[in-house]
């Protein structure tokens, strides 16, 4: 508790808030010659009918003001031989576009029409709907993974499967550049370890999306927007980044005749990005090398049977060995002033070698029963390719845009495992061949109106998972040879979606649905001993709505509902095991259903000059909880088996401030408190034989903190840190319980601003572990990892 309180009172890291800029034009006519008016004078007044800018309409008649922040205005008209036009408009923060349209000048009437408003950026401060954070400013996580990044964020935690969570739920849609991807996994969250942080521009966090984002994102979305120059000429930056890891052991192995963990662990992340950008064309490619080492598992875990006298402790110790590559390349073309072509590819690939270790050691006795090794060796490799056309309209804002892309990624995996026991020696070989090809269609509108906008659209996709695994029984084999063979996922989905938004000068709407068609077989090997061909479909209306209330320009209400589904993922419905671990395997189910979640919002944000106030109380309603339940078999393993556990329930309040105490000093806090229900539920597992599993209604008060500053330093230093605590929280069937940690960075500007230096370490006291614990009648498990989590980084970017 007194690390807890001295760390608390630490500096932390801030991510500040960019400003919103808007562009507002419109045009003129003569009403009575429905002509076109140039050289009128139009001028922009604020509240105070102070000046803002002044402009004149072009020959066409057309005008236009760049650089305007949200709020209300009067547009001032005044031409000689027509009677001067004033209009009370208000810039809001739904649309990027605002469409006034034309007006027309008499000499005794006003006739109101349309005129447009253009968002250049949005105001992520002053937007409910996302938060933005760049990359660039996360200096204690530089030269990290995109899941170091990412979890470095305000509301983001992690469960003990590793997964991202957002207000407590892992049920999180992971999209590249505003859509789904291969790279990150389709409904999954996969490679988010792999994937560099510098190849990152900044990313998106969005609480309560739109129906004109995909359907499964029951707990929100978190968008990656990957680096692209568009400067004109050449343009290029260049970084490499070194580091350790495992310089400090957590715990010491568990027995002496086992693999030694990994210690000073190195990693290497060269990096790039570049374009060249002439006329109608813009080129642009960026790309990393991550090559490390990591202690990647270190689990301690403890099998108490109270009715048995073969309880155990072991211990899962996995080194990993792995290189990344990650390659984009694309060409923007202008064709004209109304058409441009997009033409992109990307290409991921993962290669490396875990060498596992797993003693098991009798508790009664002490004695070591068995030891288990294996050498796993995995080769992934995706290729994407997309083709996007955007229209534009005379009317900025208003456009058609389509794409359709095209993603294989393939997964090859060997296993090499050997079985020492007492008495014998045993070995085994499984091999896994995994595709994915998934084809994507979208078609997006998007219409500026007076008081806000029209969007419209269609989505299809095409999928198909087929795999395959074969077991290569040694001596002594443990395989259950019926289990291997053939499967393969596939998915037909389609979806329309409709949002109008609304603003006036107190309430803003935005209100809309989706429309959507899912089907889903998951076709097995008919000779398999427990699982058949299954899957199912649905055809489901997701609303969503925002209503924003302004009580006056620095109070704001807000208020969101939406349904989301998450359909189940192809590897959590997959029929194979996994041996990596012989005494705990872990299984699919293919009779998994969808699970659906309904989410209530009501937010309060206050601004000030110094910063912001963000809090907001919510509601989410599970049904078919996703999730893996433990059972033990007759001779005393387990399996973890992928089940719906019924409904349960997620309410809390969050609270995220932001602060400038000083020029050199910023901060950013944030605070989640939730209680969690679970309710009671009855499931059965059928490997290897049916078992029966119930469990009474589960509830928890759990929350997080995350303190963040950034300290402006002389000679052109800064220093940023990171504080997080989670809670304890509930698992079905379980509880995780609390963790914590503390990063720090330090950045050094040089060579006028072109390069930078930067040292910082992660989990600066080594303090990160994920202690789960899960009970039955009959076993209580107790297990917590002490993996790698204590990085130095040191590195160097050069923008040319």
């Amino acid at each position: 508790m007194k690390l807890f309180c001295t760390i608390f009172l630490s500096l932390s890291t801030f991510f500040g808030f960019s400003q919103s800029e808007v562009t507002i034009f419109g045009a003129l006519k003569d009403q009575a010659q429905k002509q076109p008016i140039p050289y009128a004078n139009i001028e922009l007044l604020d509240e105070n009918k102070k000046l803002i800018e002044g402009t004149i309409s072009d020959e066409d008649g057309k005008f236009i003001f760049e650089g305007i922040t949200t709020g209300k205005y009067t547009l001032k008209i005044a031409y000689l031989g027509f009677e001067e036009l004033t209009d009370e408009i208000r810039v809001g923060e739904l649309s990027k576009n605002l469409n006034l349209g034309t007006y027309f000048l008499k000499d005794d009437t006003e006739s109101l029409e349309d005129v447009v408003v253009k968002a250049n950026k949005e105001n992520v401060a002053k937007n409910l709907e996302k938060k933005t954070y760049e990359i660039d400013e996360n200096l204690s996580q530089l030269g990290g993974s995109t899941l170091q990044a990412i979890l470095n964020l305000p509301g983001i935690t992690t469960n003990n499967q590793g997964e991202i969570l957002l207000r407590g739920s892992n049920r999180v849609a992971l999209l590249i550049d505003g859509k789904q991807s291969a790279i990150t996994g389709m409904g999954v969250q996969e490679n988010l370890d792999n994937i560099p942080a510098s190849s990152i521009e900044r990313i998106e966090i969005i609480n309560n999306p739109s129906s004109k984002y995909d359907s499964n994102a029951g707990a929100g979305i978190i968008n990656i927007i990957l680096k692209k120059e568009s400067k004109e000429g050449w343009n290029a930056k260049v970084g490499v980044i070194t580091g350790v890891g495992s310089v400090f052991q957590k715990k010491g192995n568990l027995v002496e005749d086992m693999r030694d963990q990994y210690r000073f662990t190195p990693k290497v992340n060269p990096s790039f990005s570049l374009n060249y950008r002439k006329e109608k064309f813009n080129f642009f490619a960026n790309g990393d090398v991550l090559l490390y080492q990591e202690v990647s598992q270190n689990e301690f875990t403890t099998r108490n049977l109270p009715n048995s006298s073969e309880s155990v402790q072991q211990q899962f110790l996995e080194n990993k060995n792995q290189g990344v590559s990650n390659f984009r390349l694309g060409l923007d073309y202008e064709a004209n002033s109304r058409n441009t072509f997009t033409f992109s590819t990307y290409y991921f690939r993962k290669q490396y070698n875990d060498l596992g270790n797993i003693p098991y050691v009798n508790l009664e006795s002490g004695n070591r029963t068995r030891l288990w090794d294996y050498d796993e060796r995995e080769l992934v490799q995706i290729f994407t390719a997309e083709v996007k056309h955007k229209y534009d309209f005379e009317e900025p804002g208003h456009f058609i845009e389509s794409s359709i892309s095209y993603a294989f990624k393939r997964k090859e995996e060997d296993y090499f495992f050997t079985d020492i026991r007492a008495n014998q020696i045993g070995s085994d070989t499984t091999a896994i061949v995994a595709d994915q090809q998934i084809v994507d269609l979208n078609l997006d509108y998007t219409k500026p109106l007076k008081t806000g906008k029209l969007e419209a659209g269609l989505k299809g996709r095409l999928s198909q998972y087929p795999n395959e695994i074969i077991f290569n029984p040694g001596i002594n084999s443990i395989l259950d040879l019926d289990l291997q063979g053939t499967a393969e996922y596939q998915e037909n989905l389609g979806a329309t979606y409709a949002n109008y938004v609304y603003e006036g000068e107190k309430l803003a709407l935005e209100a809309g649905g989706r429309l959507e068609y899912a089907k889903i077989d998951y076709l097995v090997d008919p000779n398999h001993p427990v699982y058949e061909s299954d899957g199912f479909d649905y055809f489901e209306f997701l609303p969503s709505v925002r209503l924003n209330y302004r009580l006056n320009r620095k109070n704001r209400l807000a208020l969101f509902f939406n349904r989301r589904v998450d359909r189940p993922q192809e590897k959590d419905l997959r029929v194979f095991p996994t041996y990596a671990d012989p005494e705990i395997l872990f299984l699919g189910n293919p009779g998994l259903q969808p699970q659906f979640t309904n989410s209530y919002e009501l937010g309060y944000q206050l601004e000030f000059q110094e910063g912001s106030l963000y809090l907001a109380t919510y509601r989410k309603d599970f049904e078919n909880i996703l999730t893996r339940i433990f059972t033990q078999t007759p001779d005393n393993q387990f399996v973890s088996v992928a089940q719906n556990t019924g409904r349960g329930s997620n309410s809390g309040v969050e609270l995220n401030f932001d602060y400038r105490f000083t020029d050199w000093l910023k901060m950013n806090f944030n605070s989640n408190y939730y209680y969690n229900v679970i309710n009671a539920f009855e499931i059965t597992n059928a490997y290897p034989i049916d078992t029966d599993f119930s469990q009474q209604e589960q509830s928890n008060f759990t929350g997080n903190i995350k303190w963040n500053t950034q300290l402006k330093l002389p000679k052109d230093f800064s220093m940023q840190t990171t504080f997080t605590y989670l809670a304890r929280d509930i698992i079905p069937q379980g509880e995780i319980k609390e963790r914590y940690s503390f990063d720090l960075g330090i950045k050094k500007s040089v060579q006028e601003g072109r390069g930078e230096f930067f040292f910082n370490v992660s989990d600066v006291f080594n303090t990160f572990q994920l202690k789960t614990i899960r009970n039955d009648d009959d076993f209580n498990i107790v297990a917590t990892d002490f993996f790698e989590t204590q990085v130095f980084r040191v590195g160097y970017n050069y923008r040319f």
